[in-house]
């Protein structure tokens, strides 16, 4: 059964009025929100997504919506794991905690748009190349075992080859201008740190996207529920990260859990690979019909029973402990990335969270 055209134009409509008005409503209002407020909205868009899972069920059959739901699982709890380096990235920038909402909001609006043209780009290679899920699953299984194998490792972000050359290119203020990304001082234009804020969070999601994205395809071959499931994934993820706040910290078994579960998705798409064989030095070129395949309502049992043991393990294990305050708003005066307009950094201020990414 095919997706109703209908339903994914007005599914994307709906989507876009949705995430501008959440922009709109960032921007006309920059402040750090209450855990109250932050615990409405992310139950909005967790009821939104649970609902939407409905209407697809509703639309097309069980099969669609299962899918939906063991993806948006998968992508929602990767993103997660990802706040960690999100928390060290505002620290590293020093970026005022009132500001950091809109800087979040913009950065998940670029990693929609680069997960995008990820996506089409998948979906056409797994259109043309069968075999290229041969490479997916080989891909997270080693993600997998690197994740298991340095997930007490102290790791800091490294700003990339492209953030450091920008560094070097744009003009650049000492300061933040509130939101603004461009300013003139002295008759000339200069960049804010803003820029580099934006790009860092951007091109991080888009290493993240490496293997989420051929994660959620180990689960579906279906490009709409492919987006969908990361765009609801990425929604809400603004005010999560000021929900959770230090207790990122507490979350131990999270990386252990995410492991597995790559690692079964891994595993899933090879043998899906075995299944639709082509290769002419595997089996003679022939389907390995021998193979089993795994069903949706199985590999969605997985991941929500495996997030639920990391989820407790981990607060068991963290019992008592108490959460260490987010990184405090740059003081009055203060350069959140050195004294120089060219824009080069100031050494990386300590900071007692740890960045997990996958």
């Amino acid at each position: 059964m095919e997706l109703p055209v209908w339903f994914e134009i007005a599914t994307f409509v709906g989507l876009t009025v949705l995430l501008l008005a959440d922009l709109a409503l960032v921007v006309r209002r920059p402040h750090e929100p209450s855990v109250k407020e932050a615990s409405i909205w992310v139950t909005f868009y967790v009821v939104l997504a649970l609902l939407f899972g409905v209407v697809v069920l509703a639309v097309t059959n069980g099969q669609f919506a299962t899918e939906f739901y063991a993806g948006w699982l998968t992508e929602y709890s990767l993103s997660v794991d990802n706040l960690f380096v999100f928390v060290i990235i505002m620290a590293r920038f020093q970026v005022p905690r009132k500001l950091q909402q809109e800087v979040l909001m913009v950065g998940i609006i670029i990693a929609l748009v680069l997960r995008g043209i990820f996506i089409l780009l998948g979906a056409e290679l797994i259109e043309r190349f069968t075999w290229v899920f041969y490479i997916f699953g080989a891909f997270l299984v080693y993600t997998a075992i690197n994740l298991v194998r340095h997930r007490d490792e102290d790791e800091d972000y490294e700003e990339n080859a492209f953030i450091r050359r920008m560094r070097k290119v744009l003009p650049m203020t000492p300061d933040f201008h509130e939101s603004k990304i461009r300013v003139v001082q002295n008759g000339k234009k200069l960049w804010t740190p803003m820029i580099v804020v934006f790009l860092a969070l951007g091109t991080t999601d888009l290493l993240f996207a490496l293997d989420s994205i051929p994660a959620i395809f180990g689960l579906t071959r279906e490009p709409f529920i492919v987006f969908t499931a990361n765009i609801f994934a990425l929604m809400g993820l603004r005010q999560l990260y000021f929900l959770l706040g230090g207790l990122l910290k507490r979350l131990v078994y999270l990386s252990i859990g995410l492991a597995v579960i790559l690692a079964f998705i891994g595993v899933k798409l090879i043998m899906e690979a075995l299944h639709t064989n082509e290769l002419p030095f595997i089996n003679g070129g022939e389907h390995i019909e021998a193979v089993p395949e795994i069903p949706i309502w199985l590999s969605l049992s997985i991941i929500l029973g495996v997030l639920l043991v990391a989820t407790v393990a981990s607060l068991l294990k963290t019992r008592g402990e108490t959460t260490e305050d987010a990184p405090a708003e740059v003081a009055e005066g203060e350069s959140p990335v050195g004294t120089e307009t060219t824009g080069r950094p100031a050494p990386a201020p300590e900071t007692a969270e740890e960045p997990r990414h996958t």
